[in-house]
């Protein structure tokens, strides 16, 4: 079994399940989704610090259940640190986690020029791999650029590019209109003036003179200047290549990991781990979802929070189980459900599923001293799905798979 963790926030305001910032940590299966772990925490806390020790304590509890090769700590870049990777990697914790771009290391990595980039299987993009010698220790740094990002990335940079172009024309026209003693001073002007501009924006200038005179008119041809001031010419043109590098690095991702051994786990198998991890929010998805209604309770003590984020949380786990029967059931017997536009599935939502079954009623009759009862509104698609889910769930509606 491998976890996926992650922490997020939920914010307690007035009317809603707690008087005060509450924080859940929680951990899910990678395969099915389902929660194994689950702690509130303080909603001032640092994410960092309690997401070390939720991933230290889901791992020791994993590693009394299954083989030690199996379990792998799957997080956002919101956990990673020099100090949070130096903890796990003493720990003899395996783990695969984004990369903050905003770090030195991550910065000098994204800037390089990589000549063998390798495809996804997929097709869906391309990656280079390669090993860092970082304090923490060795890693193996991935760094992914998919396709649909760069797309995205081009577009965004496009209107960028136009939106800071006529910025700064804009600006240095305004500049080029105010009149400097010398030529001194308007160098230091400009100066000042480029403080902010993008690489990819080429600013140069001329400077120009303009004789000035006091005696109004066309002054005669042989008149002296009264005094000579000097005006900046910029000019604004577009640095293609820097352009072009910046659209790669912003539609590139680092995923890292201390399983240095390619052949341990490959380079796509980490990827493909690593976005496997987005069970976590849809189960957070699940616990925000308006429909659960968990806002209308009101835990005015932490006492009171813990007990509701426990049921929350076994909901949630009740949720994500009988969804896993119900695809194992249709994986295993070739079958298909209509899904929300009516075309066939083999991966439905439970909460469609739900949905589905609303519309079914209990009929009780008496008739003197006898007891009938009928269940109303049983279509096919329901007595489909009560067979896949087995005798159990068949009996309550008093039917037979």
């Amino acid at each position: 079994m491998r976890g996926n963790l992650s922490c997020t926030v939920l914010r307690g305001e007035r009317g809603s399940n707690a008087s005060f910032p509450t924080r859940f940590a929680l951990a899910t299966t990678h395969d099915a989704d389902v929660p194994i772990f689950l702690r509130p925490l303080d909603g001032n806390s640092s994410d960092k610090e309690h997401l070390s020790a939720a991933v230290k304590e889901v791992m020791k509890q994993l590693r009394e259940q299954g083989p030690e090769e199996q379990q792998i700590a799957v997080f956002d870049s919101g956990g990673y640190s020099e100090a949070n990777m130096k903890s796990y990697n003493d720990a003899k914790i395996r783990w695969i986690s984004r990369v903050p771009e905003t770090s030195t290391a991550a910065k000098r990595a994204l800037e390089e020029e990589y000549e063998r980039w390798q495809p996804l299987i997929d097709g869906s993009g391309d990656f280079v791999a390669r090993t860092m010698d970082l304090p923490q220790g060795k890693e193996r740094w991935i760094i992914v650029r998919p396709y649909a990002r760069l797309l995205a990335a081009k577009e965004r940079m496009e209107k960028m590019v136009k939106k800071m172009q006529e910025h700064w024309e804009k600006k240095l026209w305004h500049l080029s209109v105010r009149p400097f003693s010398c030529e001194n001073d308007a160098e230091v002007a400009w100066k000042l003036a480029m403080k902010g501009m993008p690489s990819w924006l080429v600013a140069t200038f001329t400077l120009q003179q303009e004789a000035r005179y006091q005696q109004r008119g066309k002054p005669k041809k042989d008149a002296l200047p009264d005094k000579i001031v000097w005006h900046l010419v910029p000019t604004v043109s577009i640095d293609e290549p820097q352009v072009e590098a910046q659209i790669k690095k912003d539609a590139c991702f680092i995923i890292a990991t201390n399983m240095l051994d390619e052949q341990e786990l490959s380079h796509e198998r980490v990827i493909t781990l690593y976005k496997e991890q987005g069970g976590v929010e849809r189960g957070f998805r699940f616990l925000k979802d308006p429909l659960f209604l968990a806002s209308s309770v009101f835990g005015k003590s932490p006492e009171r929070v813990i007990a509701l984020s426990f049921i929350m949380v076994l909901c949630l786990l009740v949720y994500r189980l009988a969804e896993h029967l119900l695809r194992s059931q249709l994986a295993t017997t070739e079958q298909t459900v209509p899904n929300q536009v009516n075309k066939p599935t083999k991966r439905p939502t439970m909460r469609w599923i739900f949905q589905c079954f609303e519309g079914i009623h209990l009929l009780h009759i008496r008739t003197g001293s006898r007891f009938q009862t009928q269940i109303l509104g049983l279509q096919a698609l329901h007595q489909q799905v009560l067979r896949l889910l087995g005798p159990t769930y068949s009996q309550f509606y008093f039917f037979s798979p």
